[in-house]
């Protein structure tokens, strides 16, 4: 039975012969009509003459109105309704009416209104504690909602449950999984809703042996046919790449919503089974905006543009509505694929419909065009659609103009940036680095680097350091690339250790780059750049034996040097090329015309080396 303090109540009048209904009086039936056709301000202001003409709303009234200014989050009308109760004498209404009122501040974000009506309640039912519990948790104000907590002087399911998805949503996940166990030994039964917070716990962690307890926990629980629940493991399981245990509970639940489907196709696409993700896609019953893009999207992150952007031209031809993410990575795949031609043809399309991208598609936008070449266009995109209070635009059309070796003007666009408002944060300092790398302005990027905490508040991290180390080491500073790396407040990382390895790659600094590849094969074994620079390393300097133990070391390891693809647009068609590629089906007259390039270089090297 619902609780007589639930602020969920329908509104019905009592009736005291249940035989004959009663009617409501006239302003009651005005009040729920206009409540009815969103007309809240107006039912609200009905309450203003009620006194002066001696009439009084029941309590039941005076609730339905409270809970539809909580519902939409109407403050000041909420604020009416209270000061109304104070005028017709309820300074201290009873629990029924104060959980109401607590449930309304807290809804609109008011929790000191809240616990005030709170601590002038001088009856408080088990509502009135989780129900001001709800509001301190909704902020985020875990401190209060603790010692709340403890205060309680009875706990229910609802109570251990807000703790537990509290405590999981602001990210303290030792303390959610505390409570979570504290609420399995109280011996109170849980619910649906009992492993929301640790399943949350579960996907960020990413913890398999703790996916896998929840799990079977729910089974015993018998909450195995709960749609939601089921989809939750599902996705814990697939943050944890654990795809096959993802599979096989998809495969065992009989109830399979849109959700379930789309968590284990945008699963596949996150850990590269393209195939098992289309396929699934194939099967789905009911597809929606978020499925079709969890399969572009993975094209897309997998190096495979061409079947994004087909993918999206299918989605079209169903008349699906793409989304702000949809956008973002179709023009991603665009960028990847460096095919201007579809990059504009989505851009005409979204000023066709009418959409309005937010930052992280406009983002895209500069991205693509910079990528394709268009670096001209993607500031126009900045200059007409861009926030210039919004950091992370300043910090895409400052990465384009780096890529395009401009980095005085990146500098510049950093001052521009700086004037119109926006603070540069950590990524700025590594695009603007990369710019004055790119660019060769070494002495600009080091006073930069010096400046980042004093004039900006930026902490240099190991990817500064490493854009550091790039740029010193490309002008061949090896001195002060010692230097920096001596001087370093922290350990070098990987990304550290691979800037350096690139930069004697440059530079043909063997023994550097011997140490530094070195040094990363320990950080990163599953990488194979370092296996192959530090084997090429090896033999430049005759060293044959050890040669043989980087190339053994990459068989033990299953290490395999990936192969670099090409992209080739002919008549509207995207053509992928990779070394010795024999897939292609017109690939002998590719080799043919490949073999009279060669020959006509030769011929035209001895005719220059003849004429000298």
């Amino acid at each position: 039975m619902r609780s007589l303090s639930s602020p969920h109540l329908n509104f019905t009048p009592l009736r005291t012969n249940p035989g004959k209904p009663r009617r409501r009086p006239c302003i009651v039936e005005d009040i729920v009509k206009l409540c009815q056709k969103n007309r809240l301000h107006e039912a609200v202001s009905t309450l203003e003459n009620l006194p002066e003409r001696g009439l009084r709303l029941d309590s039941r009234t005076l609730a339905f109105l409270l809970q539809q200014c909580a519902d939409s989050r109407t403050l000041r009308e909420g604020k009416k309704v209270h000061l109304y109760l104070k005028l017709t004498g309820l300074k201290r209404p009873g629990t029924f009416l104060s959980n109401h009122l607590i449930h309304m501040y807290g809804n609109c974000g008011k929790e000191i209104e809240a616990r005030k009506v709170f601590d002038k309640m001088s009856v408080r039912n088990l509502y009135s504690w989780n129900n001001m519990l709800s509001g301190y948790t909704k902020l985020g104000m875990i401190k209060p909602a603790r010692k709340l907590f403890d205060k309680m002087p009875e706990k229910d399911v609802v109570s251990w449950n807000t703790m537990v998805i509290a405590h999981a949503q602001c990210g303290f996940w030792d303390e959610a999984l505390r409570f979570y166990s504290k609420f399995r030994q109280s011996g109170i039964q849980c619910n649906g809703f009992s492993f929301a917070g640790v399943l949350t716990v579960c996907v960020k962690l990413k913890k398999v042996g703790l996916t896998q307890q929840v799990h079977g926990q729910i089974l015993v629980a018998g909450f195995s046919s709960n749609v939601v629940l089921s989809s939750s493991v599902i996705d814990a399981y697939v943050k944890c790449g654990e795809m096959g245990d993802a599979r096989k509970l998809f495969d065992d639940v009989s109830a399979r919503d849109v959700l379930s489907w789309t968590t284990l196709v945008s699963g596949y696409a996150k850990w590269g089974d393209m195939k098992s993700a289309n396929e699934l896609f194939l099967e789905m019953p009911e597809k929606n905006p978020v499925s079709w893009t969890a399969l572009i999207s993975g094209y897309a992150r997998n190096g495979m543009g061409h079947k994004a952007l087909e993918l999206f031209s299918q989605m079209i031809m169903f008349r699906v509505r793409p989304d702000q993410f949809t956008f973002s990575s179709c023009l991603c795949a665009c960028a990847s694929i460096a095919s201007l031609k579809h990059g504009k043809q989505i851009h005409s399309y979204m000023l066709r419909i009418n959409f309005r991208p937010n930052t992280i598609v406009v983002s895209s936008l500069i991205d693509m065009y910079s990528k394709c070449g268009s670096l001209g266009i993607g500031r126009k995109v900045f200059d007409l659609m861009g926030d210039k209070l919004d950091v992370v635009l300043w910090n895409t059309i400052i990465s384009a103009l780096a890529q395009h070796g401009c980095g005085e003007e990146a500098i510049q666009m950093l001052d521009d940036m700086v004037r119109s408002g926006a603070k540069p944060d950590k990524i700025t300092g590594v695009v603007i680095l990369n710019a004055c790398s790119h660019s060769g302005l070494v002495q600009q990027g080091c006073n930069f680097f010096e400046s980042m905490s004093r004039d900006y508040g930026i902490v240099p991290s190991q990817e500064h350091y490493a854009c550091l180390i790039d740029l010193l080491g490309r002008a061949g500073c090896f001195e002060e690339v010692m230097y920096q790396l001596e001087k370093m407040p922290y350990k070098p990382d990987d990304r550290v250790w691979n800037a350096l390895l690139g930069v004697c790659r440059i530079h043909g600094n063997l023994e550097l780059g011997r140490k530094a590849a070195e040094r990363l094969i320990e950080l990163e074994p599953q990488s194979s750049a370092a296996y192959v620079l530090l084997s090429s390393i090896y033999a430049v300097l005759g060293r044959w034996e050890s040669v043989q133990k980087v190339r053994q070391l990459m068989n033990e390891r299953q290490i395999k040097k990936e192969r670099a693809i090409s992209w080739l647009e002919i008549e509207n068609k995207v053509h992928s090329f990779s070394v010795s590629d024999s897939s292609h089906p017109l690939k002998e007259q590719i080799y043919s015309v490949l073999e009279q390039l060669a020959g006509q270089m030769e011929e035209d090297a001895s005719l220059f080396h003849t004429q000298r």
